[in-house]
């Protein structure tokens, strides 16, 4: 990771979170550089990992995977082995999005993505109660999105 970006680096940044679909060109116009040394400095922000990948954003309920659900899990018994087994668990589980370690009531803070709520009570049956020990689970529901970005605030906002 580089120490600090410059500012044609975070004006690069800015541009992908946009549309991550700009060819060279387009990005060096809207950056105001060269297209050759705007390569040079897209290369290095994927080799260093301040990009991790380009991928696409899907519509949840127009792909039918409309439910969204907050887990906090608590585990009964905290050791490094049985962390290791619930965070190995999580990162087979699909339908589990994002995973956080967290602070405050709970260990671990899931958003999960189901069809319906059935699927979500299937998710615990094979998932959550199955694992070699006890957690305790507290699920919310989204009732309504009010607002979902994933492009980070580079612009210093």
């Amino acid at each position: 990771m580089p120490a600090a970006l410059s500012e044609i680096d975070v004006k690069i940044l800015i541009a992908l979170q946009e549309d991550s679909r700009l060819t060279v060109q387009e990005l060096a116009d809207r950056v105001g550089t060269s297209p050759s040394s705007c390569w040079r400095r897209l290369r290095s922000l994927e080799e260093t990992g301040v990009i991790r990948r380009y991928t696409a954003l899907v519509d949840p309920k127009a792909a039918s995977v409309g439910e969204c659900v907050f887990a906090h899990v608590t585990l009964d018994h905290h050791s490094a082995e049985t962390a290791a087994v619930f965070i190995d668990a999580v990162r087979k589980r699909p339908e589990v999005l994002e995973c956080y370690a967290v602070s405050g009531d709970a260990d671990y803070l899931l958003r999960v993505a189901v069809r319906a709520i059935a699927d979500y009570n299937r998710f615990l049956e094979e998932f959550v109660f199955q694992l070699p020990f006890q957690v305790r689970i507290r699920s919310n529901f989204a009732l309504k999105e009010i607002k979902f970005e994933t492009a980070l605030p580079l612009g210093g906002a």
